[in-house]
């Protein structure tokens, strides 16, 4: 597949494990990768609230690299490891994307690579195709 669009942000996992931060499909269909609040190595942010604004903007970031932006976004995944977080996290996403009102999903998991986290989150977007 050619004529995909990939990503990169340089994070060490990206060569590590072999992924792109973002894919976008030839149908203007943009997969960003599962996002926590690491920068730079560091969490930042500690809470529930904070970590998710974070991982929101790292999403939103490498949807920028692709000319796209948070009214482009059409589906968002919030995985949590504790369901006590779920009005912080729903509230940082009612600031970012209110406006929007993608799809979204709120998930409970058991954990993430760092115990530190607790928010990661996926976004979906979409670029509609030139008119012909």
């Amino acid at each position: 597949m050619s004529d995909l669009r990939r990503v990169s942000t340089g994070a060490p996992w990206e060569e590590a494990f072999g992924y792109s931060r973002a894919v976008e499909l030839p149908n203007g269909l943009v997969l960003v990768s599962g996002c926590t609040s690491i920068v730079d190595g560091e969490i930042a942010g500690g809470g529930p609230y904070e970590q998710a604004v974070n991982a929101f903007k790292v999403a939103l970031a490498a949807l920028d690299q692709l000319d796209l932006g948070r009214e482009d976004v059409v589906r968002t995944r919030m995985y949590l490891t504790h369901a006590r977080d779920v009005e912080d996290v729903g509230r940082a996403h009612k600031e970012l994307f209110d406006s929007v009102r993608p799809a979204a999903s709120m998930i409970i998991v058991s954990g993430f690579v760092d115990p530190s986290l607790v928010v990661e989150v996926e976004v979906e977007a979409y670029r509609e195709a030139p008119a012909s």
